[in-house]
C-alpha cells in the first residue's frame, strides 16, 4: 500500500476548502429536502398508532357486544325460572314454600334488573368507542392523505438531487483520503458544533466569514501566506484567503 503524499500547507488548506464546498452543497440539498423525512417518519408513526387504536376499539366493542348477548341470555335464564317458580307456587303445600318460591323470583327479577342495567352501561360504552372508531378512521384517512402528498413530495426532491447528493459525497470521501486523519477529525469536530456546518472560511472584509469578528492585519498576513493553519481566535474556524478556490489536483 502506497504512503500518502505529504501535502504542503497550501494543499492542506485547498483540500480543506474543496470538502467543505463540497458538504456546503451536500448541506443544501438536505435543507431543500428540509423536515419532509422527519414529518413523513412522524405521519407514518402516527398512522400506525391510529390503526392500533382503531383495531383495539373495534376488539373492545366486539366484546362489548358479546357481554350483551350473554347478559341477555341471563335475562332469558331469569325469566324461565321465574316462569317455573310461579308455576310451582300453585301447587305448594303450605306458606312457608310459597314465600321460598316468591324470595326466589324476586331474586330473579332483581338479576334481570341488574343485567339490563349491566346491558344500558355495555351498549353505552359500545357506542361511545363506536364514535371513537369513525373520528379515529376519519383521522386515518386525512393522515394518510398526508402522508401521500408528503412522500410525493419528498421523492420529487430526492430524484432531483439523489445524484448531486451521491457524487458530491463520493467526491468528499475522495478528498478526505488525501489529508491527515488529525486534520480531518478536526474538521469534523469543528463542522459539527459550528451553526451553520461551516468549519472553513474565508476573510471578508478583514473579519472571520463565520463570526464576523475583525481579524488583525497581521494575522491576514499569515493567512494569506499559507504557511501553516490558522484558526479564528473566536469561533475556532480554520481560516482561509478569499483567493483560494478552484479545484485540488490530486496526484
Amino acid at each position: 500500500m502506497e504512503d500518502k503524499k505529504e501535502l504542503s500547507v497550501e494543499e492542506k488548506l485547498r483540500a480543506l476548502y474543496e470538502l467543505q464546498s463540497n458538504d456546503s452543497n451536500i448541506d443544501r440539498i438536505r435543507i431543500l429536502r428540509g423536515e419532509l423525512p422527519l414529518e413523513v417518519g412522524d405521519l407514518e408513526d402516527e398512522i400506525a398508532g391510529l390503526e392500533t387504536r382503531i383495531s383495539n376499539l373495534k376488539e373492545e366493542v366486539e366484546g362489548l357486544a358479546t357481554s350483551v348477548a350473554e347478559k341477555n341470555n341471563e335475562i332469558t335464564e331469569a325469566n324461565t325460572l321465574i316462569k317455573k317458580y310461579e308455576e310451582q307456587q300453585m301447587n305448594v303445600r303450605n306458606n312457608r314454600e310459597f314465600d321460598s318460591l316468591t324470595k326466589e323470583i324476586e331474586y330473579q327479577k332483581l338479576e334481570i334488573e341488574l343485567c339490563e342495567k349491566r346491558i344500558k352501561e355495555f351498549t353505552l360504552e359500545s357506542e361511545e368507542k363506536k364514535t371513537a372508531i369513525v373520528e379515529s378512521e376519519e383521522i386515518l384517512g386525512e393522515r394518510g392523505t398526508d402522508l401521500t402528498h408528503k412522500k410525493q413530495e419528498l421523492s420529487e426532491i430526492t430524484n432531483e438531487t439523489s445524484k448531486e447528493e451521491e457524487d458530491l459525497a463520493d467526491q468528499s470521501v475522495e478528498i478526505e483520503q488525501i489529508i491527515e486523519p488529525r486534520l480531518l477529525t478536526a474538521y469534523k469536530r469543528i463542522r459539527a458544533n459550528a451553526r451553520n456546518g461551516l468549519a472553513v472560511v474565508s476573510v471578508q472584509r478583514d473579519a472571520c466569514g463565520g463570526c464576523f469578528n475583525k481579524i488583525p492585519p497581521q494575522r491576514q498576513l499569515d493567512i494569506r501566506s499559507r504557511k501553516k493553519i490558522i484558526v479564528c481566535e473566536y469561533c475556532g474556524r480554520i481560516l482561509v484567503d478569499n483567493e483560494i478556490s478552484g479545484d485540488l489536483v490530486v496526484e
